[in-house]
């Protein structure tokens, strides 16, 4: 990709399974996601919230909650085995978004495919829902396909303090800094970025605005709607439709500045 050309953005409604599976080995240098878990609101019983609604109902067309992934081992095995086959091993960088509860249950299971370097912890600043103690944090474990690439620089830090979105346009949003801070790390211009749960597609506004080439894909025919649209209008007007202010604090400077 030269200075002149656009960024390619592929999006499509799909499982993240058979997504993975139609895609090229070794065609992808970084993937940065955040699965939708199923083992927190199963087990923990959070909750009737303003999303979560009849938690029953959840993937219905009425139901508020999306349809989520089912996070058995096995089934979190042949993701991880598809998200090995598609990173490039000279390139690859990969970056998973856990909750509590699904790094205990599944976290370990990354060492099985990947070799992990950083466990990060998201503060998201503002206070959430709880279980016993209410939820401040998240975690993303960082790992690579080989150890010949490092990140861009060795000054980053573990903790990543970016407002969660409050009252956000689509479930479960995440701010777009978070994203940019992954890719910023680890990708350079013209490299491809990959999420198979891109949701309304905060990663790909922050791929785009690292210069990269974007392949994502969600099984909610809104979201992928939703991330249609919000790319559309960054790539025209360069401004982001659901994240209208920043997540990042006034008073801290963010890693790609």
């Amino acid at each position: 990709m030269t200075s002149s050309q656009q960024p390619i953005v592929r999006l499509e409604q799909a499982d993240c399974l058979a997504f993975l599976a139609a895609l090229s080995d070794a065609s992808v240098d970084v993937i940065v996601t955040d699965p939708a878990y199923s083992g927190m609101n199963e087990w923990l019983q959070l909750g009737n919230g303003r999303i979560v609604g009849q938690y029953a109902d959840k993937g219905t067309e009425d139901g508020k909650w999306f349809q989520e992934f089912q996070d058995s081992e096995a089934n979190y095995g042949r993701f991880l085995s598809q998200c090995q086959r598609v990173l490039n091993p000279n390139t690859g960088h990969i970056y998973i978004m856990f909750d509590s509860y699904s790094l205990l249950s599944l976290g370990p299971l990354v060492r099985d495919y990947f070799a992990v370097k950083n466990l990060i912890t998201w503060d998201k600043v503002h206070i959430g829902m709880g279980h016993y103690f209410r939820r401040r944090h998240e975690y993303i474990i960082f790992a690579t396909t080989s150890n010949k690439r490092k990140l861009r620089h060795q000054s980053f830090p573990d903790v990543w303090r970016f407002k969660r979105l409050h009252r956000a346009p689509y479930a479960t949003q995440k701010p777009v800094e978070l994203f940019q801070a992954m890719i910023h790390a680890s990708a350079e211009p013209g490299f491809t970025v990959c999420d198979p749960f891109m949701g309304s597609g905060s990663s790909a506004i922050a791929a785009l605005k690292n210069d990269c080439h974007y392949l994502g894909s969600d099984i909610a025919a809104d979201a992928v709607q939703l991330a249609q649209e919000r790319v559309a209008a960054y790539q025209q007007t360069g401004q982001d439709i659901l994240q209208l202010k920043p997540a990042s604090l006034p008073d801290e400077k963010v890693f790609w500045e």
